[in-house]
């Protein structure tokens, strides 16, 4: 079977959906199936690295971000001939998975309905929640983006005339024959507010070789020292890397803090930490998957900071598979986790409050590691996010959509 992925950004950038394409594609090559990755070519070293491989096409596009990590490719006609004639070079296309939510998802639907193919859509995406925590004008962003999503999807499904987050992603998802979500959370919330009937939960996974390969690396005993935090993750605003670093100057923590990631709001990380002085806090910037892995099985403890903006929330899952308990500030994501963590008490939607709360957890979270009473992960979450079984699951959910 061939199978085509549309992504919003280059599999090789930074962020977790691309990482779970990536680990996908390896997944499914592995079992015999073909798997093309389309999305817009990028413009940054990494791009020029990855344009030999023919698991790719990259389409014409123009930088978005100042580090030209991200790309953007207009969907339109021009694209969908440059598409079509960029395939004739791979087999024929069996299958359509979307794992996208902006333009990657108009030009996915597109190539699905022009071609008669069979589509299925991943939702990866609270587009409500993202769209306003980087902008206060996130109603009318909203409802360009419903507008731009009937214009450029016409005739393909039943799209809906809302202009809020759940009609944006019903319509991308109108013509789709299964929806998958990373979370169960997030899978309800969709059916919730009629995105789609009903939602498979497939969760994003581990390569489960490079986690071998971790854990056996890793030392039988923890390390001497004082507790060691990891944060992981993009350096933009739903993160919310600014109000952990001022939690972990409020709490005055006497621990280790590693920040690894890059993106628009290093420089005022940067500079949190340099006027509290404290030499405990380093920056990693952006490393390769086994490194992060490896990072996160020698931690203490992963700090995860989003509240409500996390489909699944990937780093804690990983460091669950490795052994490693984290600090949650997202409840939703703490309950899919069922143990091992550190839960930040719900502060509501006062940032200073969250902030607070979130110190006084760091240092509960910092005396237990010290005193050896860390709570251990739930042993079948390690056994569930393995990748091997979640691309078993997706084949399933592939037959099902071939099968009408």
């Amino acid at each position: 079977m061939h199978i085509v992925f549309f992504g919003d950004q280059h599999a090789e950038s930074l962020g977790g959906a691309q990482v779970s394409m990536r680990l996908q594609r390896k997944y499914l090559e592995r079992v015999g199936h073909t798997v093309t990755i389309v999305a817009p070519r990028m413009h940054s070293a990494r791009g020029t690295d990855a344009a030999g491989d023919p698991g790719y096409v990259d389409l014409p596009s123009i930088p978005i971000t100042a580090d030209r990590e991200y790309a953007m490719t207009w969907p339109g006609r021009r694209t969908d001939r440059f598409l079509d004639q960029a395939l004739t070079r791979r087999p024929p296309v069996d299958l359509v998975h979307v794992q996208a939510d902006f333009w990657g998802a108009f030009i996915g639907h597109r190539f699905a309905h022009r071609h008669g193919i069979p589509a299925v859509h991943t939702m990866h995406n609270r587009v409500d929640v993202g769209i306003a925590a980087v902008t206060p004008l996130h109603r009318p962003v909203l409802g360009a983006l419903n507008l731009w999503r009937r214009t450029a999807l016409r005739g393909i499904g039943e799209q809906p005339r809302g202009a809020d987050g759940w009609a944006y992603l019903a319509g991308i998802a109108a013509e789709s024959r299964a929806v998958t979500a990373p979370s169960g959370h997030f899978a309800r919330r969709l059916e919730q507010h009629g995105v789609f009937g009903s939602v498979d939960v497939i969760w994003n996974g581990i390569d489960d070789e490079v986690r071998e390969q971790v854990l056996a690396a890793a030392p039988a005993e923890r390390a001497p020292g004082r507790p060691r935090f990891i944060w992981l993750g993009r350096m933009s605003p739903e993160k919310r890397l600014l109000p952990f670093l001022e939690a972990v100057v409020a709490s005055d923590v006497d621990a280790d803090i590693e920040i690894v990631g890059g993106g628009g709001e290093r420089r005022a990380a940067e500079r949190i930490a340099a006027r509290a002085g404290r030499p405990g806090i380093h920056f990693a910037g952006r490393i390769g998957y086994a490194d992060v892995l490896a990072r996160i099985a020698a931690a203490d403890a992963v700090v995860q900071t989003s509240i409500g903006f996390e489909t699944q929330g990937m780093t804690p899952f990983e460091a669950a598979t490795l052994g490693t308990p984290t600090v949650v500030s997202d409840p939703d994501i703490g309950s899919e986790l069922r143990g091992g963590l550190w839960a930040v008490p719900d502060a509501g939607a006062d940032e200073p409050a969250r902030v607070a709360a979130l110190a006084d957890t760091l240092r509960i979270a910092a005396a237990d590691i010290a005193a050896g009473r860390a709570s251990e992960p739930d042993p079948q979450v390690a056994a569930d996010f393995r990748q091997s079984s979640r691309t078993a699951a997706m084949l399933e959910v592939y037959e099902r959509a071939l099968g009408g």
